[in-house]
């Protein structure tokens, strides 16, 4: 499974979220899905917002563009950022740091 899809209007991104990590950022792949570790604990909706944050600033649209479309009260998440239209330079350099190993 691809970490990513390309959709019409933006891209589906599927990830797994590590919450109370020590700062916000990209820590690989894992299990076919892109970790990411977010500072903000997994309560009352806080890991997610910090999320949809940290996605907002690395693919450089408003926040109000990223939407969690499945898995809001789990890990493992699908992410929907619309109007994006490739990956970020830190995702495709993450994926060649993977592939590389």
């Amino acid at each position: 499974m691809d970490f990513f899809r390309r959709e019409t209007n933006g891209l589906t991104l599927f990830c797994v979220v590590q919450p109370n990590a020590s700062r916000d950022g990209l820590a690989g792949l894992h299990d076919g899905r892109v970790k990411v570790q977010v500072s903000s604990p997994p309560i009352d909706g806080k890991a997610n917002e910090r999320l949809i944050k940290f996605i907002a600033k690395t693919f450089g649209v408003a926040k109000s563009r990223v939407a969690v479309v499945r898995g809001a009260g789990s890990r493992q998440k699908t992410l929907f950022i619309d109007g994006a239209s490739a990956l970020p330079k830190a995702l495709t350099s993450l994926l060649s740091q993977e592939t590389a190993h």
